[in-house]
Parts: structure tokens; sequence; C-alpha cells
């Protein structure tokens, strides 16, 4: 199969589909390979790497879309590459799709065949399924998160000006924790690792049970209510927005109001923006523009934190996307998806149709399931 990548065209995402290494499996196996000049640029990736391991540097994304039958991203295509899909092509990356209409209508009108990493799922545990390929990601954002958040306390970033570890002799910051899903998890490790008093938050008597045994005396667990939230908030240097509902809006945990209680220059990290954020005042920044202070409290809700790592993330992100960008290119997309059902439920669209179920519901197409389309 001939499979391409292409630049990357979202505003501050340094990302790229395919590493030069996911270039080399992919020749390895027969395969031809297109990638844009430039496309790993933001991982320190030069055309001649990807030269290196076999890849045709194509000149620009129109080359790419045209020749390749499978196209492999990281972020969802925009308005001009949209312009760029055909029938019958294998469109490979994040899409989002509920709560994009344009999006959607657009992969429907092309005749795409796209199938969105948010949606493959892995083997069950005990909240249903996984979803492997959106973990690495959650994990990049957990670490982050207390990156981002030890930054924003520092004065001169409008923060409260509080050392997370603490100096001998001086009390460490306090770190709340909310959610203990792959988020949550991730940025009490870290907070951990520096040396700050760390509490975590979640509803899940287990999963409450899992981070007690983890964390043993390192980090405190409570259980997630709005009493709680609320005492916990006004004691905190820096909170974690960590509640990440699949598919759904994140809940307001921290209202407005109970801003009023903090501490004046405490900083909220919200890594539920992408699902519209589980404090009341937030709204997503960039990058170029990460924080914003409402009530003397500083709130960071960087949409795609992942991107401000773009190596790390690449790296982690083709690590659990190569495996089955191997299986579609050796059998073919139908056969790929015939024999891995987790693979099957990563179909949003087909040839017109929507093949997801929430993305059907959400904005009102006739749904087909995924099965139907592989008989």
């Amino acid at each position: 199969m001939r499979v391409g990548t292409v630049c990357e065209i979202k505003n501050h995402e340094y990302r790229v589909g395919l590493t030069p290494e996911s270039v080399g499996e992919l020749r390895a196996r027969g395969h031809e390979v297109l990638v844009e000049t430039g496309a790993g640029q933001g991982i320190g990736a030069a055309d001649s790497d990807y030269e290196a391991a076999g890849a045709i540097i194509a000149p620009d994304p129109a080359t790419v879309f045209a020749r390749c039958e499978m196209v492999v991203k990281v972020k969802e295509p925009q308005v001009s590459e949209r312009a760029l899909l055909r029938e019958g092509q294998i469109l490979y990356t994040y899409l989002h799709l509920a709560p994009d209409p344009e999006q959607t209508a657009d992969l429907v009108r092309s005749g795409v065949t796209a199938i969105a990493y948010e949606t493959v799922t892995g083997p069950s545990h005990h909240h249903g399924h996984s979803l492997p390929l959106l973990k690495p990601m959650s994990q990049v954002a957990g670490r982050m998160s207390i990156q981002a958040g030890a930054t924003a306390l520092e004065k001169a970033n409008g923060g409260r000006g509080v050392l997370l570890g603490g100096v001998p002799g001086v009390m460490p910051g306090k770190v709340v924790v909310l959610g203990g899903g792959v988020v949550g998890f991730n940025a009490a490790q870290m907070a951990v690792g520096l040396g700050a008093d760390v509490t975590i938050l979640d509803r899940d008597p287990e999963v409450l049970e899992r981070l007690g045994i983890h964390f043993e005396s390192r980090a405190k667990t409570r259980f997630s209510n709005q009493a709680n939230i609320r005492q916990m908030i006004c004691e905190a240097d820096l909170v974690i927005g960590a509640v990440l509902l699949p598919g759904a809006a994140a809940p307001k945990l921290v209202t407005r109001e109970m801003l009023g209680g903090m501490k004046p220059g405490a900083v909220l990290v919200d890594v539920a923006i992408d699902q519209g954020g589980c404090f009341e005042p937030s709204h997503a920044t960039t990058h170029h523009a990460p924080t914003f202070v409402v009530d003397g409290i500083v709130h960071y809700c960087v949409a795609n934190m992942p991107g401000a790592v773009a190596r790390t993330s690449t790296y982690a992100l083709n690590n659990v996307t190569l495996p089955h960008a191997l299986r579609i290119a050796d059998l073919g997309w139908k056969e790929a998806l015939r024999i891995d059902p987790h693979l099957a439920r990563g179909l949003n669209v087909h040839a017109g149709q929507v093949t997801c179920e929430a993305v059907a519901r959400e904005l009102g197409y006739h749904f087909v399931p995924a099965a139907e389309v592989l008989d």
C-alpha cells in the first residue's frame, strides 16, 4: 500500500503522524511511504532522516493526498486538507467528530474511510473498554500539567510564588488532583516526585484503593464530593482538573463562586478543556498565551498540551498507532477491521455513512454499524 503523512497545520501543532522509524517499519513490509517536506521538523526529524528510512519526500500536501491510499495524521484534517480527500481513501488520525459538524459533513461528502484514534478500543477493564490510542496523550498531559502548573505558580507568571517541593524548613506546595484516571495518576506521580503535598479525589472506591496502594503514604486520597472539593481547593496552591468522560462534556467541578475561597495566586490547570473543561471559568487557550486570571486565580487551559513536547508525544503516539497502521497496510482496511473488533470501533465514517453511534446520535446522522460495512 502507498501510505503518506503531511505537516500538521493546526495552531502550534508540532507532532507528526509517522516518525522515521515508523516509515522504516512500513518499508520493511514492502509499502511505499510519502512524507511531505518538513513534516518532521517539529520533532527534530529532517527530510534526510525520512529518506534514509526509505520515504519519498513530497513537495506539498496535495501530492501526498493525491497519491496515497492511506494518510496517517495526528490532528483532524483542517478545511484545506479535507478538500483533498477522495472516495475510497483511508484517513487514520484523531478526529473528535461529535463536537465538529463541519468536519463530519466534509468527511461524509468525501466518501473517505475515516478511522479515529480516540475510538479504537483495547481489552476491557472495570470501566468498560480501554482507549489505548488516547492513553499515551493522557499520560503526557497529566505529567505536563504539573510542569505547567509549577511554572504558572511563579510570581512573575502571576502565581503565588510557591515552589512545589518546598525546601528544608519550608512547607511544600499543596497539589489537589481532581480525578484518578490516567491523567490524574500521571499528574500525581509527577507531583509526588517533586516532593509536593498531594491529594487525589475520585468518586470510584476501587480507583481510590488502587491509588492508595500505589502511592502508600506519599499521596493522600479522598472521596470526591462537593464538600470535599470545596475544602481541598481552598487549601491548594495548584489544582489539576483531570476528569475526562470519553466523548461527553466534562462536569463543572469547580464553580466561579468557589474561587473566592481559594488562595490568591493559586493555579488551576484544566486538562479536561478538550471536552469543555471542568472549571466553570475555563476557556481554551494556546501555548502562545496559556493562562488567564479570574478572581485572582490563574487558569491554564491549553487545549493541545502534548503538542508542546512534540518529540515525546509523537514517539509515544507512534508506539500505539503503528501496529494498526501496519495491519491496515498489510491486509487492507476491511480485512484488518474484520479480524480486530477493537480496531473496527475506530471506524467513524465510511463511504458517506457514519459508523460511530455516538457521532451519529450527537449530529443527527443515520447510524450504520461497522459490522454492516464489513460484511
